[in-house]
């Protein structure tokens, strides 16, 4: 969801940044040249449609629905977007210490390829799971999965979470494909 809402951001950004250029252009030239037409928006065919539209018009509760149903859109994406941090145990009480997933992956993954018989080792890691998927070329996923779910297990314990985990852990061995 933070893709979304920076990508709308940036798409935001650059119609204001457009918008603003395009009046600065546009003034620039009526002061130029006062006399001419506009330069690229048709200024004076627009003013003349507005004069003639009043607060009550179908077009302008069109136009507030839209603005508002836009706003309450950013607003909601905006708001589910929040950074997803791992609480950590407080070492005092006016401190609180949180860890983000990606470090918390880092720990975990740099844990499961130093063990052994791991060729390589990705891991997923939020508040409420922990995935580790590793690949072995010498062990089955049978004599692999149940240690390194053991040894996960003991890693995530002697860390100070305030909440613990569920871990899964799913081996690809090229054993098992025989």
């Amino acid at each position: 969801m933070r893709v979304l809402v920076r990508l709308l951001s940036t798409l935001l950004g650059l119609a204001v940044a457009g918008a603003g250029a395009l009046l600065a252009l546009e003034v620039a030239w009526h002061w130029w040249r006062p006399a001419d037409v506009p330069l690229v928006a048709p200024w004076p065919a627009w003013r003349d449609a507005l004069a003639n539209t009043g607060w009550d018009s179908f077009s302008v509760r069109v136009a507030a629905v839209v603005v508002a149903v836009s706003g309450l859109v950013l607003l909601l994406a905006s708001a589910v977007a929040r950074r997803r941090d791992v609480r950590l145990t407080d070492p005092a009480t006016d401190v609180s210490v949180t860890t983000s997933p990606r470090s918390l992956a880092r720990v975990v993954g740099t844990h499961v390829r130093a063990q052994d018989n791991v060729t390589s080792a990705s891991v997923t890691a939020s508040a409420r799971k922990v995935r580790v998927r590793a690949s072995s070329t010498f062990e089955s996923e049978e004599q692999l999965r149940p240690r390194l779910t053991e040894s996960v297990t003991g890693l995530i314990a002697d860390l100070p979470l305030v909440r613990r985990p569920k871990i899964s852990v799913v081996v690809d061995s090229p054993r098992d494909r025989r």
